[in-house]
C-alpha cells in the first residue's frame, strides 16, 4: 500500500520536493504518494488535519509555514528547538501519538557541503543574513567547530540577537555580529548567502577583499545559471556553490526520519540539475 507525503506552502508550484522523494523511493524500492499542497495562508493547521485524515504519513514544509508547523508540534528535535521552525512534520499512526516536528535544513546546508569537499572546522565563516535561513543553519555550522562566524545583516540588531541566542552553543568558536555594510575587510573561508537578494538578481554590498582563491561562497537561492552573487565571487578568485545541493540533501534527512533509510544523493542531484537547465531552456 502506499505511503502518503506531501510538501505545503503558499506558493508551492514551483517545489521539486516531488520529484525528489520519487526518486528516492524508486531508488530504495518504497512505495509512496508525494504531492504538493497548497494551503491558505489562515490555513495551515486546517490543511494539515485534512491531510492526516487521508491518511498522510509526514509533511515537507515551506515557507511561510515553517513557523506553524514548529507551533503545531508536540514534540521536537533539538534542530527545530534551536531554530524556533520546522521543515518536516512526522504524523504518527494513532490520533493519541504526538506529532514530530524537525528542522533539516542546517544539516542539508552541512551535507551539501562536505559533499563538496568543504570542511568548517577551524574555518572562517561569513553568513549574510540574520533571519529565519540564518537561523535554520547556525547550530549545525557551529556544531563542525569552526574558528569564527560572523553574522552580517543590513538591521545588525537582528545580528546581534542571533549571537546572543547562540553563544552557549559556539563553544571556542568566537560568534559576532555586524552591519552588512559595515564588514571588515579580510579573507574568508566559507561565505553563506542567506538573504534573499539573489532571488532579485541583487548583491549584497560586500567589500572585494571578502574573496581569497581558498574561499567557497556558497549561494541558498540556485537556478540554471549561477546566482549574481555567485559570479562576483568567482570574478575576485572564490569558489562559487548554490543551493541546489542543500534542497536535495535536506530532503534526504526528511526522507530518513520517515523511512529510516538514508538515498544516495548523487544521481538526484545531478537529476534535478538536468531539469532545471532544461525547463530554462525551453522558456528561452
Amino acid at each position: 500500500m502506499s505511503q502518503l507525503f506531501a510538501v505545503i506552502g503558499n506558493p508551492i508550484e514551483h517545489s521539486r520536493s516531488p520529484m525528489i522523494h520519487q526518486s528516492f523511493a524508486r531508488q530504495l524500492g518504497i512505495d509512496l504518494t508525494y504531492e504538493k499542497l497548497w494551503a491558505a495562508i489562515d490555513g495551515f493547521e486546517e490543511a494539515v488535519n485534512a491531510f492526516r485524515e487521508r491518511g498522510g504519513r509526514g509533511m515537507n514544509v515551506t515557507v511561510p509555514f515553517k513557523l506553524e508547523a514548529f507551533d503545531l508540534a508536540e514534540r521536537r528535535s533539538p534542530r527545530a528547538e534551536r531554530a524556533l521552525a520546522a521543515n518536516t512534520l512526522v504524523f504518527p499512526d494513532s490520533a493519541d501519538k504526538p506529532v514530530y516536528a524537525d528542522n533539516t535544513d542546517g544539516v542539508g546546508l552541512v551535507n551539501d557541503l562536505a559533499f563538496h569537499g568543504v570542511t568548517l572546522d577551524d574555518k572562517r565563516i561569513l553568513i549574510l543574513g540574520a533571519g529565519g535561513a540564518t537561523r535554520g543553519v547556525l547550530a549545525p555550522l557551529l556544531e563542525q567547530a569552526p574558528q569564527e562566524v560572523l553574522i552580517a545583516n543590513r538591521n545588525p540588531e537582528r545580528a546581534y540577537g542571533l549571537v546572543e541566542e547562540f553563544r552557549d552553543a559556539a563553544g571556542e568558536c568566537r560568534l559576532s555580529g555586524s552591519p552588512l555594510e559595515g564588514i571588515e575587510e579580510s579573507l574568508f573561508d566559507l561565505i553563506v548567502n542567506a538573504t534573499p537578494a539573489s532571488l532579485t538578481a541583487q548583491l549584497p554590498p560586500l567589500p572585494d577583499g571578502l574573496v581569497g582563491a581558498h574561499t567557497v561562497a556558497y549561494d541558498m537561492a540556485y537556478g540554471a545559471e549561477p546566482t549574481v552573487f555567485m559570479q562576483w565571487a568567482e570574478a575576485r578568485g572564490g569558489r562559487p556553490l548554490d543551493g541546489l545541493g542543500m534542497l536535495v540533501e535536506q530532503a534526504a534527512e526528511s526522507f530518513y526520519l520517515w523511512h529510516a533509510q538514508r538515498p544516495d544523493t548523487t544521481p538526484v542531484r545531478e537529476a534535478l540539475r538536468q531539469n532545471i537547465r532544461k525547463k530554462a531552456d525551453q522558456e528561452e
